[in-house]
């Protein structure tokens, strides 16, 4: 799993870690990780610290793969940020398609509506068509 991290430094046990700060639930979705979750680098292992990194861990938490998370981030600036998607933008469009949704729907009621009255007029003069039909050919009316 792929997980957005921190660089820190553990004086306790003279190494550096990561502080885990976001996990990739899908492609385009993160999820934040609120409590503080470490890992060890072990000895040896020096990274600049503060630096972000993205890091693959596997299922037993092992670590597969890390690298500098800049470009990734930059991308997520240059696709994102610099077109002016933010939370609020992407809220009121929610609110814009559930908005439609709903205009969608009444009106497809509305149709529905519609059709089954024109059903039941055409019903209504075929029996009235039905009627004078009998009345011409001078047979009697049939009680309703």
């Amino acid at each position: 799993m792929l997980y957005l991290a921190q660089v820190r430094k553990n004086d306790f046990l003279d190494q550096h870690q990561l502080r885990l700060l976001a996990r990739q639930e899908a492609d385009n979705l993160w999820a934040i990780i609120p409590e503080e979750a470490f890992i060890l680098l072990g000895k040896g292992k020096n990274m600049s610290e503060n630096l972000l990194v993205l890091v693959e861990l596997s299922s037993t938490g092992d670590i597969e793969r890390i690298e500098d998370a800049t470009n990734w981030v930059l991308h997520l600036v240059q696709n994102y940020l610099t077109i002016g998607i933010t939370p609020e933008f992407l809220q009121h469009e929610a609110e814009r398609a559930e908005h439609w949704r709903q205009s969608l729907t009444l009106q497809n009621q509305d149709l529905a509506r519609r059709s089954l009255e024109l059903e039941a007029r055409r019903e209504q003069i075929q029996a009235l068509e039905e009627s004078l039909k009998r009345e011409k050919n001078g047979y009697p009316q049939q009680e309703s």
